[in-house]
């Protein structure tokens, strides 16, 4: 619990202090986010704004995390690094896509071909280490199996053998953090939308991960010997991991909130939704980890519907898309959206942690 505490208080002072050092630095190299000529009016005059805030984000999260090990004389989790080592890979990728668009004033930064294939190496390379260093009770940071609450036993892709059950874990881990990526990457379009959508998934994972730690397995002779506890390992540790994440991006929103003196670009978007994505293995929460992150679904199929809909009618469904510029084109403020978009995010954040405490009623009452 202490641990937690610290991860928490010591990203948010790095980020609430490092980041305005950070813009100065950006500001000085000219840095300057570059806005597409066919976005929202409104947009025009976010031209320049210091871009590549993720680097803040993330090196808050570092610190924060392995100072409060270092504090405790504690050793970190082979299951955190994992999620650290997807943060940080994708947070490269982001990092080059933002350096390309800056340096070539330009929007397409890096091809999308070598995004995909950034993002592929780096999960791929995530799926096999995660089914690897069980702990002394056979658990490792991933498991083959699908998850809801937890692993889900008919849904088990070891069931077609070793090799071919790691790859369509490999499949299925690739999928989630492409999905997630590019999910928190389409939300951040505009002042802290992305940032505090992220807080509020976090909050939700970091109650989760201590629940899961709280839970001490017990055989439950009415139900046939089940064990009733989760399976996921190390789950105190990804609580630290959490309050380093909500630390950072309170103290990064603090900033980054309209109007924003600094965005966080691909660098902070694909680094958080990297993050995401391996929270959400690590747990064996994957189903649930799309109510509660529900506002990243919804923003990502508003595209999917857009470019959908216009290639088999030749008619957009939504002004623009993603969702939130449709409503900035209805003439919604831009705070305005923010905020209840921010209320969307709470409300399916609520939900999933409604559908997760359900699950452990069984079990309490037992």
């Amino acid at each position: 619990m202490i641990a937690i505490i610290i991860a928490g208080a010591v990203a948010l002072t790095l980020s609430i202090f490092g980041t305005p050092l950070f813009i100065k630095v950006l500001e000085r190299r000219g840095f300057g986010q570059f806005v597409r000529d066919d976005g929202p009016t409104s947009h025009a005059t976010k031209r320049g704004t210091p871009t590549m805030g993720g680097v803040a984000i993330i090196l808050s999260v570092l610190i924060a995390y392995f100072l409060s090990h270092l504090v405790l004389w504690t050793s970190p989790s082979v299951t955190v690094l994992l999620v650290l080592f997807l943060m940080i890979g994708l947070g490269v990728v982001g990092f080059l896509d933002d350096y390309l668009k800056i340096s070539q004033q330009d929007s397409t930064g890096l091809r999308p071909r070598y995004k995909l294939l950034g993002q592929f190496v780096i999960a791929s390379a995530f799926a096999v280490l995660a089914l690897l260093f069980p702990d002394v009770d056979g658990n490792t940071p991933a498991s083959t199996q699908v998850s809801f609450v937890r692993d889900i036993p008919w849904l088990d892709f070891a069931f077609a053998g070793s090799v071919v059950g790691f790859l369509l874990f490999a499949i299925w881990a690739n999928f989630l953090v492409a999905a997630w990526s590019n999910g928190v990457n389409l939300t951040d379009g505009l002042d802290g939308l992305a940032s505090g959508a992220t807080i509020l998934f976090t909050v939700a994972y970091l109650i989760i991960s201590f629940w899961q730690w709280r839970q001490v397995c017990s055989v439950d002779l009415d139900a046939g010997g089940v064990v009733q506890c989760y399976g996921a390992r190390d789950p105190l540790d990804t609580a630290v991991l959490c309050a380093a994440i909500i630390g950072a991006c309170v103290g990064f929103l603090w900033w980054n909130t309209s109007p924003a003196k600094i965005f966080m670009g691909d660098t902070g978007s694909l680094a958080l939704g990297g993050a995401i994505a391996g929270l959400t293995i690590v747990t064996r929460t994957e189903i649930l980890g799309a109510v509660i992150g529900g506002l990243f679904v919804i923003i990502s199929l508003s595209v999917i519907i857009q470019v959908t809909g216009f290639k088999l009618t030749g008619k957009r469904v939504f002004r623009m898309a993603p969702l939130q510029h449709h409503f900035e084109l209805k003439g919604w403020n831009e705070v305005t959206i923010v905020v209840r978009f921010w209320i969307v995010a709470g409300i399916l954040a609520g939900l999933g942690l409604g559908l997760f405490y359900l699950d452990a009623l069984p079990r309490l009452s037992s």
